[in-house]
């Protein structure tokens, strides 16, 4: 597993619809190396720090493999790092192979795994493609986040080196599974809850699931929700 592109960007003003959205979604890859801390990486930030940021979202991971995948989907060739708003791009790191809980060693620091990445309507904004979430949800192949256990320096070229697994081993995509697809599935919202790396925002929506189950049908969880 390997860290190929530290990528950040400052939110700023982008035209869009006619309107002026504010985002940091549009990371570009920096050189060299950079302190990662315990809310971002120097030089990154979010515009929305209701639905992002904070302690347990704060390095968004997403796979060069991923991006192979979106090449033939889409049809498209014009793909740079950063492109689905990640912090991280890595290579051998897909939804199916990393569990929330898995902790890992990157540079100088360490990181811990918290929850699969929610996307909103600003990925289909920085795509060009208003109805990219439709396929982008049901793929699975969504990214996820970190937090940070240990501040230190990353660079590209840094060997991700997976010290500690998740407790229950569930993968990143069984969970976003669980959530957006299979909220019948109580025992599977019971597992995640075990797991104590899980974000807030997370457990909120399996405790929400697992609570409404003797009361009536689960609610919908939309694609902003669980964040």
């Amino acid at each position: 597993m390997k860290l190929l592109s530290v990528n950040v960007s400052l939110p700023k003003e982008v035209p869009y619809k006619g309107k002026a959205i504010r985002t940091g979604i549009f990371k570009e890859a920096v050189q060299g190396r950079v302190k990662l801390r315990s809310l971002n990486l120097d030089g990154d930030g979010q515009a929305d720090l209701v639905g992002h940021g904070g302690i347990y979202k704060a390095v968004h991971v997403y796979s060069i493999e991923n991006y192979d995948h979106w090449k033939r989907e889409l049809g498209r060739d014009n793909f740079s790092y950063g492109q689905f708003g990640e912090n991280f791009t890595v290579e051998g790191m897909l939804e199916d192979n990393v569990h929330v809980g898995d902790v890992f060693r990157v540079g100088t620091a360490l990181v811990e795994v918290t929850q699969p990445r929610v996307p909103c309507s600003k990925l289909a904004m920085k795509m060009g493609m208003p109805e990219f979430l439709k396929v982008f949800m049901p793929s699975e192949r969504v990214g996820f986040y970190f937090r940070v256990l240990e501040e230190g320096e990353v660079g590209a070229g840094d060997a991700l080196e997976r010290v500690k697994v998740g407790p229950e081993q569930m993968t990143v995509r069984e969970m976003f599974h669980l959530l957006y697809f299979a909220k019948q599935k109580l025992e599977g919202a019971r597992k995640a809850l075990r797991i104590p790396a899980m974000s807030p925002g997370w457990r909120g929506s399996f405790e929400k699931i697992i609570g409404k189950a003797q009361t009536g049908p689960a609610e919908s969880v939309d694609c902003c929700s669980g964040q």
